[in-house]
């Protein structure tokens, strides 16, 4: 007897079609919290990178104004041609005075107060001349510029002291016509030359005084030069023996004495040296008397020199036989 099989599918398993489900739901569970955390910590560097941002930023702020705070203004010179310099004065910050001035004498300012850079062309004297430049800015921030320049011309005017006068030299390239010269604002005097140099002594006035001096070619090249110039005077010193066994010095001078150096027998060993400025008062050391050194048997070479207040001296020698 034949029989007919009917094959069917079998019928899935209802309760492992339940437990694939809640597998399901689970990983999908899974995957909600895990985007939560990455959520999570992005937020967090996001938020760290934005503080080290602004810590680096304060940081650079800060170090900008503490570099602003210790800078000093800059000084820039340049020698734009061989008679000419260019200066340069900038800062980060206003400036309040910038000068210049030549050998000392009175600066000249620039206008340069509330301004952060401030250019300037001068000429170069000729001769050997120190160029000294002061800037500051409205902290109170100070820079200072100092330096020798050296410019060859047609005509090299000097200047040096010869005691009370001042002694003025010029050369030229050419054959020297005339001088001029004159005390601050006073009348011109003048000087006949017709020569390659010329040397003139002419006295100072006592003060404080500008002497301007002008030397003219026979080309009619002319070179001015200007120099402050103190007069003062020498003291006055008189050695004498007072009848006895001593000597006696006598000096005086209207600015003071600060100085008196004594040697005897030109012999270093018996040099004396009395620092009055250390001892009496300014009154006191305008005039000054010592009639305390002895005299030896035979002959005595005393050499006295006194010395005042602007380093102005005078000396005095006297031989005396005992």
């Amino acid at each position: 007897m034949n029989q007919i099989l009917s094959v069917q599918p079998p019928k899935p398993n209802k309760p492992k079609k339940e437990k694939r489900q809640k597998m399901r739901n689970n990983t999908g569970g899974g995957t909600i919290e895990v985007e939560k955390i990455v959520r999570f910590f992005a937020i967090i560097l996001i938020v760290f990178g934005i503080i080290m941002i602004g810590s680096g930023s304060y940081s650079m702020y800060q170090n900008s104004q503490t570099g602003n705070t210790e800078a000093k203004p800059t000084i820039s010179v340049q020698e734009t041609s061989d008679t000419q310099l260019e200066i340069e004065v900038s800062h980060s910050t206003p400036l309040q005075r910038v000068t210049y001035n030549w050998n000392g004498q009175d600066p000249v300012e620039l206008n340069a107060s509330g301004k952060k850079s401030v250019t300037q062309t001068i000429e170069i004297p000729t001769g050997e001349n120190t160029l000294n430049i002061y800037a500051v800015d409205q902290e109170g921030k100070e820079t200072n510029y100092s330096r020798l320049y050296t410019r060859e011309g047609d005509i090299d005017i000097n200047f040096e002291v010869d005691g009370s006068n001042l002694k003025v030299t010029a050369t030229g390239k050419n054959q020297l016509s005339y001088m001029t010269y004159r005390w601050d604002e006073e009348e011109e005097q003048r000087v006949d030359i017709n020569d390659m140099s010329t040397e003139q002594s002419i006295e100072i006035p006592m003060g404080q005084h500008t002497l301007t001096v002008s030397v003219v070619d026979i080309n009619n090249t002319t070179e001015t030069k200007e120099q402050e110039v103190k007069g003062v005077t020498k003291p006055t010193l008189e050695v004498t023996t007072d009848g006895s066994a001593n000597f006696v010095i006598r000096a005086s001078d209207d600015e003071g004495l600060t100085k008196i150096e004594v040697r005897i027998d030109e012999d270093d060993n018996q040099k004396y040296v009395f620092n009055l400025d250390q001892i009496y008062s300014l009154d006191q050391r305008k005039q000054f008397e010592y009639n305390k050194f002895a005299l030896h048997d035979g002959e005595n070479k005393i050499e006295v020199t006194v010395y005042n207040e602007s380093g102005v001296s005078e000396t005095a020698r006297v031989l005396v036989n005992k």
